[in-house]
């Protein structure tokens, strides 16, 4: 991911916890909903799963243990979660402002003297 390029990522709000999945483009996401042909390294952007302990879309995310994905989706292989969370989940889609801005106007040529 570059410093301004959109986020966009697939939210599954499990009976537990909530889970995210990034993936390239809401387009590619909804390309795979209609031809499940699409391989799934097309679509998502690593086949990593975050977990959001409740915050919903937005807070920590740290990977979700095999426990987590073994309780809430009967499976921990890879594929299938991320099959069940871009079929159930819904697209967010957000701007990263990471590296927008200032940092330290204080420093440099910023400053009238």
């Amino acid at each position: 991911m570059r410093g301004n390029d959109p986020q966009v990522k697939v939210h599954y709000k499990g009976a537990d916890d909530d889970y995210i999945v990034y993936v390239d483009s809401k387009q590619a996401v909804e390309d795979w909903k209609k031809d499940s042909s699409v391989p799934l390294a097309q679509v998502v952007s690593g086949f990593k799963i975050f977990v959001t302990h409740k915050h919903g879309n937005q807070g920590v995310q740290d990977a979700a243990s095999k426990a987590q994905l073994e309780s809430e989706f009967g499976t921990s292989k890879d594929d299938d979660v991320v099959k069940q969370i871009l079929e159930k989940g819904s697209i967010v889609e957000s701007a990263n402002s990471g590296r927008d801005g200032n940092k330290n106007d204080s420093k440099g040529g910023m400053v009238a003297h």
